[in-house]
């Protein structure tokens, strides 16, 4: 018999600790840090092309080194903070990171550089995991939900001050500052996850299943890989259809193995779950749509509204405060028990995806259009995102907390870097259609403006990226609206189930 949980409220805990806001506070510190790592690289990119001699190639390893490594191990991190305990795992991740930051932020070459933010995605994909399981085993169910709203929040603040805290200290200091900055952040967070964070462990946790590790981490690196390269070798070429297959057949003979071993990584259970599967299947729709969208609502400001990198960063504020102001008033906490998680979920997403279309339709026109629409993202995300992480981790047992978060991480991984890399060939792809005649095999604006010798035709092609961008963005407004229904219906069919029986 499965043990997923089904009801939507788990038990209240025995006790809980009276430091649970203060620790809550700690593991949003923590996560913070890993977020900001996430962009806060985009804006130093000029920095380390310059002073270190790296190349387009070594770049765009700097970037996917960590993040291929983050989402190849979320999973295998969140069943290692099960079995050996959350706190542990928690720690070991903080000095990894720190360890990480260090070394990049002193590295003499773009290898060393990209070795250390490989290590920074060990210890990354040990936080993304850790933090969220420890929100699941602190807080009980009255609670939850504004617990997990509150860290859901620090994911916009990580988006929001990554390019604002990246373009203010390369302002002031070397490119190795964007690093060595979250040393401080680090100490301070290992001080305070070791005296105030209480250990927890799922009982039977002992017993590893290393050969169900491989697989997960060969599945997710493979199939990561392949999305991450596919824009730049094409997506039919051998490396990527190769490292593809071999992502797909790992994860395929993973499933299989799963089901058969004495004491999975993964309950493959969970799956039979209509709860569980409605919040994943909306979670990878809505990442898809936001990930891909915000890839392209940062190159409307910088190319059609000539934003700088700090300025274009700085516009982007008003949608992560808003998620402060929605969350951390608790508003979205007072309102889920009153609409229910699938109600929830529409209403947010259907916002979120009216503030994507906004954005798209209104914001090349001026900032105020764009203003407009990052408002309405804001205000879908303060409803959506944590309602989506509680269905999640409520739907799986509180001992298997770890393994949820990592798969949870996982699929929003994979939606991201789906959607970046499916949206941003849409943009190329209405890019070079609408250029005119006279320009040909331009594959960027910098390419096409630099081809074009009229002033006609630079006006054509600023017309034609615009439009690029604006189709790219209301696809992906289609693409939320859709992952926030499916979810609704997919939750909703979820709740009748037991009041039919």
């Amino acid at each position: 018999m499965s043990t997923v949980a089904t009801d939507a409220t788990p038990p209240r805990h025995a006790s809980r600790p009276p430091t649970r806001w203060l620790i809550l506070a700690v593991i949003c510190l923590a996560q913070l840090t890993v977020l900001l790592d996430n962009t806060i690289l985009s804006v130093a990119i000029p920095s380390l092309t310059e002073e270190l001699g790296a190349s387009t190639a070594d770049v765009q390893w700097m970037i996917n080194a960590y993040s291929l490594v983050q989402s190849g191990l979320l999973l295998t991190a969140g069943n290692a903070a099960d079995r050996y305990g959350r706190k542990r795992m928690l720690v070991t991740g903080l000095a990894l990171f720190g360890v990480g930051s260090v070394a990049a932020s002193f590295s003499q070459g773009p290898g060393q550089l990209i070795a250390a933010r490989a290590g920074m995605g060990v210890g990354g994909a040990l936080l993304m995991t850790t933090t969220l399981a420890v929100v699941v085993q602190v807080f009980d169910g009255a609670e939850r939900p504004r617990a997990i709203g509150i860290w859901s929040t620090v994911n916009s603040l990580g988006f929001a001050a990554g390019p604002v805290i990246g373009g203010t200290l390369l302002n002031h200091f070397w490119w190795g500052s964007i690093f060595l900055i979250n040393v401080p952040v680090v100490l301070v967070g290992l001080v305070a996850a070791v005296k105030l964070v209480p250990e927890s462990r799922e009982p039977a946790g002992e017993r590893p299943d290393p050969l169900g590790t491989l697989l997960s981490v060969v599945g997710m690196a493979g199939v990561v890989y392949s999305i991450i390269a596919g824009p730049v070798h094409g997506w039919w070429s051998t490396p990527v259809l190769g490292t593809a297959g071999l992502g797909l057949a790992g994860l395929a003979v993973f499933a299989w193995w799963e089901r058969r071993v004495q004491h999975p990584m993964l309950d493959m259970g969970f799956f039979r779950n209509r709860r569980f599967i409605g919040a994943l299947a909306g979670g990878i729709l809505v990442a898809f749509g936001m990930g891909g969208s915000l890839f392209l609502l940062t190159q409307q400001l910088q190319f059609v509204l000539g934003y700088g990198p700090l300025d274009a960063g700085l516009r982007t504020a008003p949608l992560a405060l808003t998620v402060v102001v929605l969350n951390f008033t608790g508003l979205h906490a007072r309102v889920l028990p009153r609409l229910g998680t699938p109600l929830t979920i529409a209403l947010g997403m259907t916002t979120l995806a009216a503030g994507l279309a906004t954005a798209a339709v209104f914001g090349s026109g001026g900032y105020g259009g764009m203003l407009s629409g990052l408002m309405l993202m804001g205000i879908g995300v303060a409803f959506a995102a944590p309602t989506m992480a509680n269905a999640v981790m409520s739907a799986i047992p509180p001992r298997q907390a770890g393994v949820g978060a990592g798969l949870n991480g996982t699929l929003a991984e994979f939606g991201n870097g789906l959607g970046v890399a499916v949206l941003g060939a849409v943009l190329g792809a209405r890019f070079t259609a609408l250029l005119p005649a006279t320009i040909t095999g331009a594959a960027s604006l910098p390419a096409a403006l630099a081809a074009a010798h009229t002033s006609a035709d630079q006006s054509a092609v600023r017309h034609a990226f615009a439009s690029g961008l604006r189709t790219g963005q209301l696809v992906g407004s289609v693409a939320v609206l859709l992952g926030g229904l499916i979810a609704a219906l997919l939750l909703h069919r979820a709740a009748r189930v037991p009041a039919r029986r």
